[in-house]
C-alpha cells in the first residue's frame, strides 16, 4: 500500500544562517535510506562548508539561485534549473539572493556520510 506522508520533519542545517529543511522522505521522516527529498528554504547570504557526500544530489531550485561551486568551477542554477553533483565529488552550496529548492539525494542523506570540510 503507498505510504501517505502528511507531514515534513524539520532537519538542522548547517552553514552560517539558519536555513529551513523539510525532509519529505529519508531516515528520519519515512525510515527511507535508499534515497531522500527534502525542501530547502535558504535565506540570501546563506552559505554551507563544501562536501565531498558518498551520494548524488539533485538540486532544482524552484525560486532564487543557487550557487554550487566545484574543483571545476561556479555554477549558477536557476529557477526552474537542476545541478546533479555526483557523489564523491567536492561540492559548496550558497544562496547569494536566497532561494527555495528540493534536494534528492540516492541513497538519502545523513549527517555521517556528507563528509563536510572542517
Amino acid at each position: 500500500m503507498p505510504v501517505h506522508l502528511k507531514a515534513p520533519t524539520l532537519i538542522e542545517a548547517a552553514g552560517n544562517l539558519p536555513k529551513r529543511i523539510e525532509e519529505f522522505v529519508g531516515r528520519v521522516n519515512s525510515g527511507d535510506s535508499r534515497f531522500s527529498v527534502a525542501r530547502m528554504t535558504s535565506p540570501a547570504g546563506w552559505k554551507e562548508p563544501g562536501q565531498r557526500p558518498e551520494f548524488d544530489e539533485v538540486t532544482l531550485v524552484l525560486t532564487g539561485t543557487v550557487r554550487v561551486e566545484s574543483g571545476e568551477g561556479v555554477i549558477d542554477v536557476g529557477a526552474g534549473e537542476a545541478v546533479i553533483a555526483r557523489a564523491g565529488e567536492w561540492v559548496r552550496y550558497s544562496t547569494p539572493k536566497g532561494a527555495t529548492y528540493l534536494a534528492v539525494c540516492v541513497p538519502a542523506f545523513a549527517p555521517d556520510v556528507v563528509h563536510r570540510d572542517d
